[in-house]
């Protein structure tokens, strides 16, 4: 005979992505309907200088325009 386990204090952590501000609302109505904490939170896109230059990189590195640097020389390199 199997025994069932009871966990008490499960917590679980659920994340959803919302694609607008109708979705968002709605989620935050259910949660709050069911008495459940949640929190919002706004990402930060990347700074598009930043995102450029990583492009710029990934550019070089395709076309070959890249250095490579041996094992034993890493020391010399960064000066250590």
């Amino acid at each position: 005979m199997h025994k069932l386990r009871k966990f008490d204090n499960m917590n679980s952590t659920v994340i959803i992505h919302t694609e607008n501000k109708e979705q968002e609302n709605a989620l935050k109505a259910f949660a709050k309907a069911l008495k459940m904490k949640f929190e919002v939170t706004k990402e930060k896109p990347y700074d598009p200088e930043f995102l450029a230059k990583i492009k710029q990189s990934e550019k070089e590195f395709e076309e070959g325009n890249y250095t490579t640097v041996e094992k034993k020389d890493l020391k010399d390199l960064l000066g250590l």
